[in-house]
């Protein structure tokens, strides 16, 4: 059985608290959809708004004196949000699992219908891990990492490759809605354009009521 699933590339947060995360967050990826436990939701949140956590240029605002408004302004600024993660693939019957490379964002997930639009190839970082996927007649070959000569390979049908897509779509929508609940719970002041940015970071529409303050 293949398995697609949208992940969130991790690192271990230094003395973070400005809102409940998990106690122990060991660097790495964390799948995304609707079952996570809050401090996991709080943890993804944490996680895309410190991707973009960078100091403003000339054409955004200064950031704001209180902690969180601070931590928070990248992620409610920025035009173009990045979200470190992407698609994961894993093929239970071989053990074999494609990670997303360090060129790759949740962002871009949407590339991967390129593959179904006829577009030959998608490559997702570069030395030392490079994983590639590519596309000829039906079948999509997912390589792990071409640095590699004899590295491990995925196989899959384009049929089985769109429903896969439909499913990690899924899990992104449902994780952006238990994310949604969560932000009207602990950022209650922020809800409205927090719940946006996550969207936008997702390339999702933001949940329904989302907007309403």
């Amino acid at each position: 059985m293949i398995v697609m699933q949208p992940v969130l590339e991790l690192n271990s947060p230094d003395d973070f608290d400005l809102w409940p995360v998990a106690e122990a967050v060991p660097s790495g990826f964390l799948p995304l959809g609707g079952a996570l436990p809050p401090a996991e939701i709080g943890t993804a949140v944490m996680r895309i708004a410190s991707c973009n956590d960078v100091d403003p240029d000339g054409d955004r605002p200064p950031r704001p004196s209180d902690p969180l408004g601070a931590f928070l302004h990248g992620l409610l600024t920025f035009d173009d949000l990045f979200a470190a993660g992407g698609l994961r693939v894993t093929d239970d019957s071989t053990g074999v699992t494609f990670v997303p490379g360090c060129c790759d964002g949740l962002e871009d997930w949407r590339d991967w219908y390129r593959l179904l639009d006829g577009d030959g190839l998608l490559g997702f970082g570069h030395e030392p891990l490079s994983p590639v996927a590519e596309r000829s007649g039906d079948t999509v070959r997912l390589t792990v990492n071409t640095e590699q000569s004899d590295s491990p390979v995925i196989e899959l049908s384009v049929t089985e490759l769109r429903h896969l897509l439909a499913g990690a779509e899924r899990d992104l929508a449902d994780f952006l809605t238990a994310a949604a609940a969560w932000v009207r719970q602990r950022l209650p002041h922020h809800r409205a354009p927090v719940t946006a940015a996550l969207a936008r970071a997702l390339d999702l529409p933001a949940p329904a009521g989302a907007a309403e303050e």
